[in-house]
């Protein structure tokens, strides 16, 4: 069975991109735009692996995490940031959450796929 990844992001083209990226790796990829249908979309498909950005409009990815880990303490999540996240200390609130790691903008396809991959088989 497919490895199921679900990516959040509020920029339509870092979304198919990186959706992509992952189908050609047979990994079975859905997309959301904001924390609300990320919400939606984790409670129907049960990824086993969410790449979610920190800076969205409506509720921001730190929100978002927190409401994912009450529907699923053991849900896996990556954060995506375009800033570095001890600049804006956003990323030390998520590993409080429970975030496992985080990637920066622009996406480095090797980093993410690494990580991703990491992700996934564990």
């Amino acid at each position: 069975m497919a490895k199921k990844l679900l990516i959040v992001d509020d920029e339509k083209d870092v979304r198919e991109f990186a959706a992509n990226f992952f189908r050609k790796r047979k990994i079975e990829c859905f997309t959301a735009a904001n924390g609300e249908e990320a919400l939606e979309r984790y409670a129907k498909v049960k990824a086993d692996l969410v790449l979610l950005d920190i800076s969205m409009p409506g509720i921001n990815g730190v929100e978002t995490l927190r409401r994912i880990k009450e529907m699923d303490q053991g849900a896996k999540v990556v954060m995506v940031t375009g800033t570095k996240p001890e600049e804006s200390g956003a990323f030390e609130t998520c590993k409080q959450l429970g975030a496992l790691n985080y990637v920066h903008k622009p996406l480095e396809l090797d980093d993410l796929e690494k990580i991703v991959l990491k992700e996934l088989s564990d």
